[in-house]
């Protein structure tokens, strides 16, 4: 049976690809998100927004109401998918071109920084725009690492290469770039100040690179959970071995609530145990009485954060 996961990407015969959000099917179907369509020769990226009125017009049939998720999701069928983009494949593609170009010399080039510090590169693999070739030159590198062990064993490797002077922090023009690319509900100083601690981001031949953990046993939780409105809470936190998951996961000492489950890549790892975090979400109910936060419930997820208030 076809393992489809987070990271990937998935396409149909309509010329659209959709970023695959989670592992598993739901009803036959593959939960995803819009992120390109075919236009003219080359793919084109979409906004949030254009992505829905575009399925909602033209495609609505992959449009999805998740009743494990209680929300409304983009989900394509198995059978509609013509092309199963994966990053180990598509990365090992890339490795072995003959004449890569701008971006994917740029890759290789930090594989083999990464291959310095004596790490595999069978356990990584590349998404976003170079896992389809619709980069540009101004494109990102998304490194997907596989196993929590090799991811954090990738952001050693990170801080190593940086100390060495091999790769560079980002500088603050590419701060504000991310920052606002990530329209997140936190101050500018705020999310730079959570961001540069977590050591998954730098520049590589000034092109910013992100790492990325793919969990190869995602934390699972069977129950059927009711949205109960909007809360925020501070809470400290007891468990952040999650913390880098998709979805990222923190177990917190609450009386009532025992997670925050986020969705959205702004606040991963953005706490460690000890520390105490504010937390705007949705609250969530389970028919056994378990309650949680969900932060990212929109994929903007306006309102929405976790912000560290004291550190551990």
């Amino acid at each position: 049976m076809i393992k489809y996961q987070a990271k990937d990407f998935i396409q149909t015969r309509e010329g659209l690809v959709f970023a695959v959000v989670e592992e598993g099917l739901e009803q036959g179907n593959v939960l995803c998100f819009l992120r390109y369509q075919w236009q003219g020769e080359v793919w084109k990226k979409l906004a949030t927004g254009v992505s829905n009125q575009l399925l909602a017009e033209q495609y609505p049939h992959y449009l999805f109401y998740s009743t494990v998720k209680s929300a409304h999701l983009h989900a394509v069928p198995v059978a509609d998918i013509t092309i199963h983009h994966q990053p180990k494949k598509r990365l090992q593609q890339i490795l072995s071109k003959h004449e890569p170009d701008k971006v994917e010399q740029d890759l290789i080039d930090l594989c083999q920084l990464f291959q310095t510090q004596g790490l595999s590169l069978d356990n990584l693999g590349i998404t976003g725009s170079l896992l389809i070739a619709a980069q540009n030159p101004k494109s990102d590198i998304d490194i997907v690492a596989y196993g929590r062990d090799n991811f954090h064993k990738l952001r050693v490797s990170l801080m190593d290469l940086l100390d060495a002077g091999k790769l560079e922090h980002l500088d603050e023009e590419a701060w504000h770039v991310s920052y606002q690319r990530r329209q997140c509900d936190l101050s500018y100083a705020d999310y730079v100040w959570h961001e540069q601690r977590k050591y998954n981001k730098a520049l590589a031949n000034q092109r910013k690179i992100d790492l990325n953990l793919l969990a190869e046993e995602p934390v699972a939780d069977s129950a059927i959970y009711e949205k109960k409105g909007a809360i925020k809470i501070r809470a400290r936190v007891a468990d952040a071995q999650y913390a880098f998951d998709y979805p990222a996961k923190f177990i917190i000492d609450h009386p009532d609530i025992a997670e925050v489950l986020c969705y959205t890549a702004t606040y991963t790892g953005q706490a460690v145990a000890g520390e105490v975090i504010e937390v705007a979400g949705q609250l969530e109910h389970s028919c056994t009485g378990r309650q949680r936060i969900i932060v990212g419930s929109t994929r903007e997820a306006r309102g929405e954060y976790i912000k560290v208030v004291a550190v551990a």
